[in-house]
């Protein structure tokens, strides 16, 4: 079996100190740096050539590439705690991972961090360069165990970390999946009868005579107006969603939407169970890597996904500065329940404060579980009788004309 050789572009210093550019080929990175070392070269940066220019170039459109996802994190984070632990050279890791991750991304911007490595950075650096693919969670993370010297140690706790929350969100997105395919096939039915049915039952209407009932000419009215409510709702759909994409990490926005999503009947208190999990299990892994508790306050806030929680975060690194129990801040907090500051005191007492919060973050995933599963047998004959009532009220407005007449007639 042949192996692709590749191109690589290259600056090194030479023998007297002096910049030097030029191209290598090799099979895979780590042979195109022995090259250069072979003749003399000390590499400084190193990097795949492009394929080609204009059209020889791969296309890549916003939105449409696959980004990096918690799944792939986890699954690089497993590979890359796997091969440190049985011996491997951090260098000789990325390396390899840099050749055998599928995500085309993610692939990328490893091999850009091998190369912050091989020229002396520390990896939680390399990682650092790239906030929008490697959260903070993870950097500080790796930046404690390179600290402490158990990087591995702490990349397999960030892998479990990712699997956890990629589970939970699976979870809540199988369970939202079933009732917004539901309202869309109402809304389409809706839209299909008001667009082709009503029209036919109005010119029938027309020639009977006669006012028509309340509700039969309030769909006769509507169906007279979609060729321009259709159109002022498509361009306010998608200027809300263009809106939204720009404006939502806003803390302006954020600070108004944020509460009002946690007051949402059935939804809100959901919402909150899955703030408090994340925020839990992520200050545990923090603690557990050696993440000095300020900075691991002021980077779990961030991740729990609501502004509200994210600001008693922040409220609590300030109680913590001040000398001040943990416990002591958080249970002013009304988003914590009384039950998590007792888990959180008694661990700042004992000095079990990971442990704590690792049972107080399993107990709000098994809530988590049990509440999406709930609603799910809650919502889907609540859905079923939302649409037979929408789509069986209209085709009663559509009959009661002709119910009329036969009345009259007898």
């Amino acid at each position: 079996m042949s192996i692709a050789v590749r191109t690589y572009t290259h600056r090194s210093r030479n023998a007297t100190g002096k910049l030097v550019k030029g191209r290598v080929d090799a099979a895979t990175e780590a042979a195109a740096l022995g090259k250069l070392r072979t003749m003399g070269l000390a590499p400084v940066a190193i990097a795949e050539h492009a394929a080609g220019t204009g059209l020889q170039r791969e296309i890549e459109i916003p939105g449409l590439n696959k980004g990096v996802g918690l799944k792939d994190l986890a699954v690089f984070s497993r590979q890359m705690a796997t091969m440190l632990a049985a011996g491997l050279s951090l260098l000789r890791t990325l390396a390899i991972l840099s050749e055998q991750t599928q995500n085309a991304k993610l692939k990328k911007i490893v091999g850009e961090v091998t190369q912050d490595v091989e020229t002396g950075n520390a990896l939680s650096a390399a990682l650092g360069k790239h906030t929008r693919v490697f959260p903070p969670l993870m950097v500080n993370m790796v930046r404690a165990g390179e600290t402490g010297g158990f990087l591995d140690q702490a990349l397999a706790s960030i892998a479990t970390n990712f699997e956890k929350e990629a589970k939970l969100r699976s979870s809540i997105k199988s369970a939202m999946t079933y009732p917004v395919m539901v309202l869309f096939m109402a809304l389409l039915a809706v839209v299909a009868m008001l667009l082709f049915i009503v029209p036919v039952f109005q010119n029938m209407f027309e020639g009977l005579g006669g006012a028509l009932p309340a509700p039969t000419q309030f769909l006769v009215t509507l169906s007279q107006n979609m060729v321009w409510i259709l159109p002022l709702v498509a361009v306010v759909t998608i200027g809300s969603a263009l809106w939204w994409k720009g404006n939502k990490t806003k803390e302006s926005v954020r600070k108004v939407v944020d509460p009002l999503l946690l007051k949402m009947p059935v939804f809100g208190p959901l919402m909150s169970k899955i703030a408090v999990a994340r925020f839990t299990r992520n200050f545990a892994d923090m603690i557990g890597a050696g993440v000095p508790i300020l900075t691991a306050l002021s980077v779990v806030g961030s991740t729990s996904g609501n502004w509200v929680l994210e600001n008693a975060s922040t409220n609590m690194a300030e109680s913590v500065r001040q000398g001040r129990p943990i416990a002591e801040q958080l249970s002013q907090e009304k988003i914590f329940p009384t039950m998590v500051a007792q888990m959180v005191a008694v661990g700042e007492d004992s000095g079990a404060l990971e442990t704590m919060l690792l049972k107080v973050s399993e107990f709000y995933d098994a809530e988590i579980e049990a509440t999406t599963a709930a609603l799910t047998s809650l919502i889907e004959p609540l859905l079923i009788a939302f649409l037979g009532l929408v789509v069986g009220g209209m085709i009663v407005a559509l009959y009661m004309p002709i119910f009329s007449i036969a009345t009259m007639v007898q």
